[in-house]
């Protein structure tokens, strides 16, 4: 009997990983069921819900009005009742599990379908899925209306609402400060405090990461590290943080940025096969994961993962403990290996600051400029608190401090971090060891 298949999340790290752990998208006694961060969404299927599926493969001219990076670019699938009215979406991007490190579009058509497993969850669901080539398509309806049947923010909605409130009250106020002749006291107080509310809520966000992630449970049935090659440049950060996790329902690619990729181990969009390549000379240059169709879903460097000394009880227990069928296949004449984007070639960064970049706690969309905007906003309370500092030196001197304490508050995790990355962590491995050795 063939287990019904449930959609696995885009990777994330960060408060991300809690999707990659909690939210699915399954076939359940007639319908559709979205679990996402505790909440848990039903869309019946049949007469009274979803009656057919129409997959919108919008061309690239058509994905490249949509931002860069936005998971509308991979398209959608609009579940629409039997008068055609759109009850849902499914965002495809959403349940890909490889889309960060693809490029946008890099899969599409039928062979998304497959690997995200919207195909064989339709399929399950008894939904008839249709394909348009154009947002024009008049199956496609308007494409307005509905819910989104997407895997939920990659940041709790508690941490919006405390960025929301604080940012808009710290404008308002910036805003009455900037404009004013005469600046009240209380108004200084409530700018300090709110500009204080971002550095705050950022490190209670990260305990609370660090805390969910220690509650989590997991059967892992084996843990694989990579065993680098002498030469490869593999960095004590990259040893410690990489690894392939085989657990009971997934195997999980974890990068050293903590990202993780979760695949499914059962379902029609299940990794199944595990493939050795060997060159002209029958050396191998690496491994594939492959699922559905024989699309490759991920590969291994053989030099980083299993070159080193420890390389080869490595690639047996990855063998034994995944149950994949293995085979080997060698490469013919001048053929580059891999063949185009895939998951699995930068897991090793060039340089120690790409390193640090990618292992840095995430950030909101907005990026830097989140930074900035939260650096400006203490140092400026700072400044105002020393501007009334004569006509009241009580909110002054509290407004001065929480200023100082929200800088503070920002360089300190970012210093601590550089500075581990450059000293021990983005240091050539062998290094690290000899150093090891010598103070033995």
């Amino acid at each position: 009997m063939t287990e019904a298949p449930a959609l696995r999340p885009a990777a994330g790290r960060g408060p991300g990983l809690e999707r990659c752990h909690g939210s699915r998208l399954s076939v359940e006694d007639g319908a559709l069921v979205l679990r996402a961060r505790g909440r848990t969404r039903r869309v019946p299927v049949g007469d009274d819900g979803v009656a057919r599926a129409v997959f919108v493969d919008a061309l690239p001219a058509d994905a490249g009005r949509d931002e860069p990076g936005r998971p509308g670019a991979w398209g959608e699938v609009r579940l629409q009742d039997r008068d055609g009215a759109q009850v849902a979406r499914i965002p495809l991007g959403e349940w890909l599990p490889e889309a960060p490190a693809l490029p946008e579009r890099a899969v599409q058509g039928e062979q998304l379908l497959e690997r995200t497993g919207v195909a064989g969850l339709l399929k399950a669901a008894g939904v008839p899925l249709h394909l348009a080539r154009d947002r024009n398509d008049p199956r496609a309806g308007p494409g307005k209306g509905g819910v989104s049947l997407g895997p939920g923010p990659a940041f709790p909605l508690w941490y919006w609402w405390v960025r929301g409130a604080a940012g808009t009250l710290w404008f308002s106020a910036f805003t009455v400060v900037v404009f004013s002749d005469t600046v009240p006291a209380w108004l200084v107080l409530l700018l300090a405090l709110t500009a204080l509310c971002g550095p705050v809520a950022r490190l209670v966000l990260r305990a609370w990461t660090r805390l969910r992630a220690g509650r989590r449970r997991v059967t892992v049935l084996e843990r694989v590290a990579p065993s680098p090659a002498a030469g490869t440049g593999a960095t004590a950060r990259f040893l410690r943080d990489t690894e392939l996790r085989v657990q009971d329902r997934d195997l999980v690619l974890r990068d050293l940025g903590g990202q993780e990729y979760w695949f499914a181990r059962s379902g029609p969009h299940a990794v199944t096969r595990l493939v050795k390549v060997l060159d002209g000379t029958g050396l191998p240059v690496g491994a594939e994961l492959r699922g559905p169709g024989q699309q490759v879903r991920a590969v291994l460097p053989w030099d980083l993962w299993f070159g080193g000394a420890d390389g080869a009880d490595g690639w047996s227990r990855l063998c034994g403990a995944s149950g994949l069928a293995v085979s080997e296949r060698r490469l013919s004449g001048r053929r580059t290996w891999p063949k185009g984007p895939v998951l699995g070639t930068g897991l090793l960064p060039r340089t120690g600051r790409d390193a640090r970049r990618m292992a840095r706690f995430p950030g909101t969309a907005a990026g830097v400029s989140s930074t900035a905007v939260m650096a400006f906003g203490n140092l400026f309370s700072v400044i105002q608190g020393v501007r009334v500092a004569d006509t009241a030196p009580g909110p002054a001197a509290v407004a001065v401090a929480a200023g100082a304490l929200g800088l503070v508050l920002q360089a300190v995790p970012y210093a601590v971090h550089e500075l581990r990355g450059r000293l021990v962590l983005d240091r050539p491995a062998a290094e690290r060891a000899a150093n090891e050795e010598a103070r033995r």
